[in-house]
């Protein structure tokens, strides 16, 4: 019984492993002709032609182009708190955090650059599934919000009592309008997209410590109220 169990294991290990270099070339491809065509342009065929398989292949690891592009969000998130691991690991300082982590995002879209412009079109739709706010983005949306609690409960900042549990997603709203700027942005490197940042961080870090004061208390309220509205 052993003896025929190990090359039965063997034979499935490998299986998978073909599996899932043939599910990643199709995603790498696919990212390639986003990239090279445009989002709309693009063809589950022609990502498959390009990717030398079968296009019921493609379809059996990712039924459709939407499905490819949750992959995407799924994977840069992932990139994207590796890329700021080590400011969480070095700065406990608010700002140092929260700019670290803004720049890193930059830094993990940035080939993707021309992609995005034109794939926003498509994303910015409400009903899209494609869009950062849609029941489908949840996954890569939630651990988006959950880096930038990190950014918060490893930092020495003091945040009033009633703003702290909605500031993580209030700093995800932010780097929602930081992406969207950098998408048109034409600037050499998007130099002014990391302007941008290095302009805003000192701001919010001002507001985070400011919202302590009472005479505050009512924005701060305020504040909460919108974002439970907005999330319901």
């Amino acid at each position: 019984m052993t003896d025929q169990t190990v090359p039965t294991t063997a034979a499935g290990e490998a299986a998978t492993a073909r599996g899932e270099h043939t599910r990643q070339l199709i995603l790498e491809t696919a990212m390639r002709l986003f990239r090279e065509r445009g989002y709309a342009r693009t063809t589950m065929r022609a990502i498959a032609t390009e990717a030398g398989v079968a296009v019921g292949n493609a379809y059996y690891y990712f039924q459709s182009k939407e499905h490819l592009i949750q992959e995407f969000y799924t994977r840069t998130q992932t990139e994207h708190r590796a890329a700021a691991q080590p400011v969480l690991d070095r700065e406990s300082d608010f700002a140092a955090r929260l700019g670290g982590v803004l720049h890193a995002g930059i830094d993990v879209l940035t080939p993707s650059h021309e992609f995005a412009a034109s794939f926003f079109k498509t994303a910015a739709e409400p009903t899209s599934p494609l869009s950062p706010f849609s029941a489908e983005s949840s996954g890569p949306r939630e651990a988006a919000i959950g880096l930038y609690a990190d950014v918060l409960t490893g930092s020495t900042a003091k945040v009033d009592a009633e703003l702290r549990p909605q500031l993580p997603e209030l700093l995800w709203l932010a780097y929602m309008g930081v992406v969207l700027f950098w998408v048109y942005d034409r600037s050499p490197g998007q130099t002014r997209t990391r302007q941008l940042i290095d302009g805003a961080v000192p701001l919010v870090d001002r507001l985070v410590k400011l919202s302590r004061l009472r005479v505050l208390r009512p924005v701060t309220q305020q504040v909460v109220s919108l974002i439970s509205t907005l999330r319901h």
